[in-house]
């Protein structure tokens, strides 16, 4: 067995500009393997915590100098040495050496980045797809897409609250047409927002930022771009709203415009939404502090569609596990950088398909050339993933991963995930 011989980390830059981790591994059969860390815009309370080293001088305080510090001294020093295909054994020996629950003095982006980095050479030394190494046989299913097109609140500079509009590509046999399909109707979608003298500027996902009059506006446009593009909505592309509603919530009501609305109002605006339009999935509908609003969303709703817990679980088992025993979603967003390590994302993948709850892969809104999340994705059956728009190479690093995956053989449900 290959035991781990280095381990190292530099600082690079993501999709925004800001710094963060890349991890690299030495096996002793030679194997080397690196990792990069995601950074997220709007992330949860009760997150793994992001190392900084709030510098003002340096990258306006979001240097990770401490982070890559750590990697090459004291997470290097914990992990050289083991077998490199324990990847439970290292990344509880990492969790350990940090001592807290969220990562606080090494930081997650420190130690998700060798996590990562460790399970991709651990699949090159035996010369395997990353996907097979990390699901075995059982890792075969591609997953449906949730292309977010249209980008309001934290992700964009719009008026627009709703931070995500998103279509999925349910009723397709291939994942090579349902990619075509929303890259063709995201191009028809730029058409239709020029020809309205409207920006075509992209926010931090690739989706179209443009000042719109409401919030339902976007969901208008989107359909008449599907149709255009010579799809069926609902048939074939079904809609999905990533709310952040966190990034609203006062602690008693939600702001929408100039307006304030209660969590029994917010559950109204969505359920009048789905009665006009296709809409498959709402996420993080009511914030993260809300939990008595979402079991009333979850009765309301809860049987009609997919409701999907971000900042409400924030990839945590421990959370999850409240929310499956107080029947609050049926869903929940699968961030790796969340949590910390490949190890735990597991557990909580594992721990919501046991209790019938949907699992989403998701990236962050700072994202980078890697794809770890394309074959992570495939290897624990999550059956969906968010990923961004057909925009952004740093997007498109997934979607093209998934297309070599699907080239291995590897089945497209859809519908029948």
């Amino acid at each position: 067995m290959p035991k781990i011989q280095s381990v190292s980390a530099i600082e690079v830059l993501d999709s925004r500009g800001n710094p963060t981790v890349k991890a690299s591994v030495v096996l002793c059969d030679g194997t080397k393997a690196s990792a990069i860390v995601p950074s997220g815009a709007s992330t949860g309370k009760k997150e793994a915590l992001e190392l900084r080293d709030n510098d003002p001088k340096r990258y306006g305080k979001k240097g990770v100098l401490k982070a890559v510090e750590n990697v090459n001294t004291i997470l290097a020093e914990v992990v050289c040495g083991m077998d490199a295909f324990n990847q439970s054994a290292i990344d509880l020996a990492m969790l350990k050496a940090d001592g807290t629950n969220n990562y606080s003095k090494l930081g997650a982006n420190a130690v998700l980045g060798v996590s990562m980095a460790v399970a991709r050479a651990a699949s090159k030394s035996l010369n395997v797809p990353l996907y097979r190494y990390l699901g075995g046989a059982n890792g075969s299913i591609l997953p449906v897409p949730m292309l977010n097109i249209i980008n309001g609140g934290a992700h964009a500079n719009n008026n627009v609250d709703f931070q995500e509009y998103m279509i999925m590509p349910y009723g397709f046999d291939k994942f090579s047409d349902a990619l075509r399909a929303s890259a063709e109707i995201y191009q028809t979608l730029k058409k239709i927002l020029n020809a309205s003298g409207h920006s075509t500027a992209v926010g931090d996902e690739g989706g179209f930022a443009p000042n719109l009059k409401d919030n339902e506006e976007p969901l208008k446009v989107i359909m008449k771009a599907i149709k255009e593009a010579g799809y069926k909505a609902g048939s074939q592309i079904k809609l999905a709203l990533d709310v952040a509603s966190s990034e609203l919530y006062d602690g008693k009501k939600y702001k929408l415009g100039n307006k304030s609305y209660s969590s029994e109002e917010m559950i109204e605006i969505y359920a009048n939404l789905c009665e006009k339009y296709p809409i498959c999935s709402i996420e993080d509908g009511l914030s993260e502090d809300d939990w008595d609003g979402w079991k009333k969303l979850t009765k309301k709703l809860g049987s009609k569609i997919q409701l999907v817990g971000d900042d409400l679980f924030v990839t945590n088992e421990k959370i999850l596990l409240e929310g499956i025993q107080k029947g609050v979603a049926n869903a929940v967003l699968i961030k790796p950088n969340q949590i910390g390590s490949v190890t735990q994302t597991m557990q909580t993948v594992r721990l919501a398909q046991r209790n019938g709850y949907r699992c989403i892969m998701s990236h962050r809104s700072g994202e980078s050339e890697d794809s770890f999340i394309a074959d992570f994705a495939v290897a624990l059956n999550t059956g969906e993933i968010k990923t961004g728009s057909t925009s952004r190479s740093e997007r498109m690093a997934k979607y093209n991963r998934l297309l070599e995956i699907e080239a291995d053989g590897c089945e497209y449900l859809g519908e029948k995930i």
